[in-house]
């Protein structure tokens, strides 16, 4: 396996990680669990329209390089095998 390939395979998994962890992060939209812990992590201030905004616009960047890291994937590891593995 290349340097590169292994750059890519990386960046994917810390991508993958941060987008679960992103998604998390999200304020709920009903009156369940999600939005009683957010209501006790900040205030109903205009701030938090803000934090929203740019935490949509984090996720996106991040999901966009997600997508980036599994195209790529789909070319170097076109059988999906790695090396020492053999495919039939």
């Amino acid at each position: 396996m290349g340097f590169f390939q292994i750059l890519i395979f990386i960046v994917w998994a810390l991508s993958a990680l941060a987008l679960i962890a992103l998604v998390l992060m999200h304020s709920g939209k009903g009156t369940g669990i999600s939005d009683m812990i957010a209501s006790s992590l900040y205030n109903a201030n205009a701030a938090t329209g803000i934090m929203e905004r740019n935490l949509d616009r984090l996720t996106v960047i991040v999901a966009v390089v997600f997508a980036v890291c599994v195209l790529l994937c789909m070319f170097f590891f076109p059988q999906g095998g790695i090396v020492g593995v053999d495919v039939i």
